[in-house]
């Protein structure tokens, strides 16, 4: 995936900002360890040598050396964490308010990020209000980036955040405050996919509340997602049961799909395709081997210890149909072909354990396949010959499974609505309502 930054979300109170580098992954950014003392170990007041008693089992180097019980030893303390902070105008502080005031049209609450403080800050003649300024830039700089929705209420979202360095951090905060750009700085951190836009302006010309809501949650959805999605990349949207193949911002090629039944939900995750198995064995997930066991049609393999996993080999009767497109990836997801194709002729199509069968999936790996050696005329050859066989891309492409409930359009209403079908939405709605996730905070210190 490509690289982003991740923000530490920070309690907004004291001042200056300690900045740390968010962990990389989808769980809530890491929060600051508390300090703790660490005792030094004293020195000698003089060169004259201390008394001591040797640990049993050991012996003093040189006579005069003192030698210390291991439980003595004070680990060497981590050094601070850099702080993070800048000194505001009163200008750029009334442009962040400003900024912060029309927020809502991203789907936001300004009534997050402590506005009333600010302003009360800047009516009185104190130069006191910087470091409160610079929280509230660093939070919405957080929710503008990586979303408002702590991970907790990301239901089954697996798709990384690189770190947000304290380095970055200043850096930004230094472009909206020595160079007056506090506008320029946040705008620029939100999502450029044409989608985005799309769903901001259908926000500000509908007045239905029940859409305004399902269009807040998935704008907060487009900004977890990366800034790059790469120059060509796979999408999947599950609720729309679709596979898409853009380059350059155009959809080449457009399938349908059937993803997750409910009780085998499909997970939210990004991955590389690097190739194309033809006529490829079906490796049972253990969770599901209990119902293909002894089953006739399916190959046991011994595991070493003591049990069995079972594979089902190339055929008309494969699960996978005659291709499988490689995307390593923890959660054995995959697109693959399927031999139960009547079930894309269905509108609502969650039947799969997870993987995203794929409409037409030869002709789907034909067309990543493009600029190597494997046009239609070999793929058909390999697939009649009945032998596995995988070809590999000409460069890797990126791979999206993503949770959108509603897409603008250019006809019609103006959208699309998708079924909840995993019932996401609902979490995601609560913490756009609510108040920020404690898992989100870090305390800041002066």
């Amino acid at each position: 995936m490509l690289s982003r930054w991740s923000i530490p979300f920070l309690l907004l109170s004291a001042a200056p900002v300690a900045a740390i580098a968010a962990q990389p992954g989808l769980s809530s950014p890491g929060q600051t360890a508390p300090r703790t003392s660490v005792q030094s170990v004293p020195r000698a007041a003089s060169s004259q040598s201390v008394p001591h008693s040797t640990v049993p089992g050991t012996t003093a180097a040189n006579p005069g050396d003192a030698v210390l019980p291991p439980s003595t030893l004070a680990p060497v303390p981590p050094p601070p964490p850099p702080v993070v902070q800048a000194q505001w105008s009163r200008d750029d502080a009334r442009e962040l308010i400003t900024y912060v005031e029309k927020i809502g049209e991203e789907g936001l609450d300004p009534a997050d990020y402590r506005l009333d403080a600010l302003r009360q800050a800047l009516t009185g003649k104190s130069e006191d209000y910087s470091p409160l300024a610079t929280q509230i830039f660093l939070k919405v700089a957080s929710d503008l980036s990586f979303g408002h929705t702590a991970a907790e209420a990301r239901i089954d979202w697996h798709m990384a955040d690189d770190r947000f360095t304290p380095q970055d951090q200043q850096a930004l905060l230094d472009r909206a405050t020595s160079g007056h750009m506090t506008t320029d700085a946040l705008a620029s951190l939100l999502p450029t996919h044409p989608q985005y836009a799309a769903l901001k302006a259908l926000l500000a010309t509908t007045a239905d509340g029940a859409l305004r809501d399902k269009i807040r949650v998935n704008l907060d959805r487009w900004r977890w997602l990366p800034r790059e999605l790469g120059r060509k990349y796979v999408i999947v949207n599950v609720p729309a049961y679709t596979v898409a193949l853009v380059e350059s911002g155009t959809t080449l090629n457009r399938r349908r799909a059937v993803a997750g039944a409910l009780k085998t939900p499909t997970p939210q995750l990004s991955a590389v395709i690097t190739g194309a198995i033809f006529n490829p064995w079906w490796e049972v997930p253990s969770s599901i081997s209990k119902e293909v066991s002894g089953k006739k049609g399916y190959v046991s393999v011994p595991t070493g210890d003591g049990g069995v996993r079972w594979r089902q080999p190339p055929g008309p009767k494969n699960a996978l149909g005659r291709v499988k497109l490689v995307m390593g990836n923890p959660y054995a997801i995959y697109l693959h072909d399927t031999n139960a194709k009547h079930l894309f002729d269905t509108k609502a199509r969650a039947y799969s354990h997870g993987c995203i069968r794929t409409e037409d999936a030869v002709g789907f790996a034909q067309t990543l396949l493009d600029g190597t050696d494997w046009d239609r005329g070999k793929i058909d050859q390999v697939l009649a010959g009945g032998k596995t066989s995988q070809a590999n891309l000409a460069a890797p492409v990126p791979v999206y499974i993503a949770y959108f409930t509603v897409a603008a359009t250019s006809d019609g209403p103006g959208y699309m609505s998708y079924k909840d079908i995993y019932n996401r939405d609902a979490p995601v709605l609560t913490a756009l309502d609510g108040a920020p996730a404690a898992a989100h905070m870090v305390t800041a210190t002066r």
